[in-house]
């Protein structure tokens, strides 16, 4: 297990300064594939995107993520959909077996697959055997408009049956017990159902949150937000997700390279952040999003009216660069811009 004092930023400000903090928990992004395409989702996912994550990226994380955190290190397995590749997954489980990891504390999904208990008996069952510790099924009115709720109630209860209570989690139980028909719903009515689960869980507006969701969501000028910069969301996050490609995303920052596995193992990712690595991480941290707009708009960006916060600004201006070609190497991969 690596100390605070590893880390380069850490070992160069003051005693009392805020530190760099240790990542203990990591998302592995099985695939950015999805059988749905939800209006909140803050990494682009649909059925249209692809990505596959190798046995060496799973196994090299998660070997990375115990030598950071040590028996602390939690990791959980999300995408995309995880189920649409479920023999992968067992092997990448079978693999971690064999390397000693210990369990997998979650393995995330929509219930898309649970069409009868049979599959979902034998599908629980292996993950079970496999190490999985808990199963979060995903349930809201953005999924909803996507996967049929039968489907949902049916897995919540042969889960429950299965796992016992302690090891399902349905997010979020309110609509698994009151859902709605998204599908039937007028535009109109659709909108003010979003706004209206927005305002009872808020999402981060990046990815595909960024764009209609966002501009329904939106209410701050820049004037609002402009003084805001990323340093604590930086500094304080203990959580990372890393893509099926490597790419190291800070929190769900998705879509903002700190690093890629492929290329650097993720302990030394760590010990080596230090913001001023990198113009577009340098900018956020010390001023925020609204510290990028002087270049977009030198470069033919048109600043929004409103933004539903500094996420929302912040993932505008980077699609836009992103379309420039600009900052390769931290505006990245495709899947999240697309």
């Amino acid at each position: 297990m690596l100390q605070l004092s590893d880390n380069i930023y850490n070992k160069n400000i003051a005693k009392d300064e805020p530190k760099f903090k240790l990542w203990r928990s990591a998302g592995l992004l099985l695939t950015y594939k999805c059988n749905c395409e939800c209006e909140f989702c803050y990494y682009n996912c649909s059925p249209r995107q692809g990505g596959l994550m190798s046995e060496d990226v799973f196994i090299n994380s998660w070997q990375s993520l115990k030598t950071l955190a040590g028996e602390s290190a939690k990791i959980h397995i999300t995408g995309g959909e995880p189920f649409l590749y479920f023999d992968h997954l067992c092997e990448l489980l079978e693999s971690a077996i064999k390397q000693n990891f210990g369990q997998v504390d979650a393995i995330e999904t929509n219930g898309f697959w649970a069409e009868n208990e049979k599959i979902i008996k034998q599908n629980l069952e292996t993950l079970g055997q496999l190490g999985m510790n808990r199963l979060k099924i995903s349930c809201d009115p953005f999924h909803q408009e996507f996967v049929d709720i039968e489907y949902v109630k049916r897995l919540a209860d042969e889960a429950i049956r299965i796992l016992g209570k302690e090891r399902v989690l349905v997010r979020w139980q309110k609509y698994l017990d009151n859902p709605t028909n998204v599908k039937n719903l007028s535009a109109d009515e659709k909108n003010a159902l979003l706004i209206s689960s927005l305002k009872e869980y808020p999402c981060r507006f990046t990815g595909r949150a960024a764009g209609g969701l966002a501009k329904l969501a939106a209410n701050e000028p820049i004037d609002k937000i402009k003084n805001k910069n990323c340093k604590q969301s930086f500094l304080d996050s203990k959580g990372i997700h890393i893509d099926p490609y490597g790419n190291v995303f800070s929190g769900t920052c998705s879509g903002i390279v700190l690093g890629n596995i492929a290329k650097k193992p993720l302990e030394k990712i760590w010990q080596d952040f230090h913001p001023s690595n990198d113009k577009i991480i340098e900018t956020l941290f010390n001023l925020g999003p609204a510290g990028l707009l002087n270049e977009a708009e030198t470069l033919g960006y048109k600043r929004l009216n409103l933004y539903a916060g500094k996420c929302h600004l912040c993932s505008n201006i980077r699609q836009f660069f992103f379309h420039k070609g600009l900052y390769k190497e931290s505006i990245a991969p495709a899947d999240c811009y697309s």
